[in-house]
């Protein structure tokens, strides 16, 4: 309220808020445009404010990958030599001493067991990435605003481009066992975007999960590795399983990891036709991708305003 002085002034005085109104303090709050710091915003809002850090998530990623292996004296080339050495253990433990690739020619199994590790690779190192991502990255966290989905979404895209590195390895790998460029390798692009979709969605959901319990950061690799040996990874799901129910096989098959490697068996590879493929494949292979880049997505978004907390 108001009122002048005798000397033509004007004071002015603060109206008291009656008990009577009973407003709470949210309503004192939103009647003066106040809002809580570090809030979620509105799913619609928090897509627009990532997308608005798109550069940083690019330039982020980016500078992971150079740091990665600054230290030591190859420096990137450890991007290509360590899934490459992982797959020639590999085949000496189950190609030569097993004997896993039954069923398939020595020019078709090398590029089977090469690719399926560097396909897996790609999902593994998405997940592992994805499950440090708030936990690892406190500081920054806690030190600036921004969409804290940024991170994991940074680490996936970092997986990317190691994978996009390693592929070259790849390419002369199927070459140089017989099976050369064809209208199928174009099949490449939309098995990793699929596949980075899935591995973006999983690395969310597992960021969440991570800043909540940093213990599972132990726990995962255990997880990973018993995932790689029920995706056919060293072997061929459909042949090893065949005195057992086809529902066993079936059920290998349709698991994203599995998916994802055979459709790019599929696409590289000369004599890896369809018949190894799963019913429905393509419609599976998007479904998955679907539902963990957009439930992975909803999940993570669900707890931002805790992240960084505690």
């Amino acid at each position: 309220m108001s009122e002048t002085t005798h000397d033509g002034t004007v004071a002015v005085t603060a109206t008291p808020v009656s008990p009577g109104e009973g407003l709470t303090a949210a309503q004192l709050a939103a009647r003066h445009g106040l809002t809580v710091s570090g809030a979620r915003p509105p799913l619609g809002e928090y897509v627009r404010q990532l997308w608005g850090r798109r550069h940083f998530i690019v330039a982020f990623s980016q500078a992971k990958l150079t740091a990665q292996y600054s230290q030591a004296k190859l420096g990137q080339l450890w991007q290509v030599a360590t899934p490459l050495l992982n797959a020639a253990v590999y085949f000496s433990i189950f190609g030569l001493i097993l004997e896993a690739d039954r069923g398939m020619t020595r020019e078709v199994y090398v590029p089977f067991l090469v690719t399926g590790v560097f396909l897996f690779t790609f999902t593994q190192s998405s997940v592992m990435a994805g499950v440090r991502a708030i936990s690892g990255n406190l500081g920054l966290v806690r030190a600036l605003h921004f969409p804290r989905a940024s991170l994991p979404i940074s680490f996936a895209l970092q997986q990317l481009q190691q994978l996009l590195f390693s592929m070259i390895v790849l390419f002369a790998v199927v070459i140089g066992f017989g099976s050369y460029p064809r209208l199928s390798w174009l099949l490449i692009v939309p098995v990793l975007a699929l596949q980075f979709l899935f591995n973006t969605g999983l690395a969310l959901a597992m960021a969440r999960a991570g800043a909540k319990t940093p213990d599972l950061a132990q726990l995962m690799p255990f997880i990973m590795r018993t995932w790689m040996y029920a995706s056919g990874v060293m072997f061929s799901i459909p042949v090893f399983l065949a005195d057992h129910p086809g529902w066993i096989a079936t059920v290998l098959q349709w698991n994203p990891a599995a998916v994802y490697m055979d459709l790019m068996r599929f696409a590289l590879i000369d004599g890896y036709g369809s018949e190894n493929l799963p019913d429905h494949v393509w419609a599976v292979a998007c479904g998955w991708a679907v539902l963990f880049a957009v439930g992975g997505f909803v999940y993570f978004w669900k707890a931002e305003e805790r992240y960084g907390r505690g």
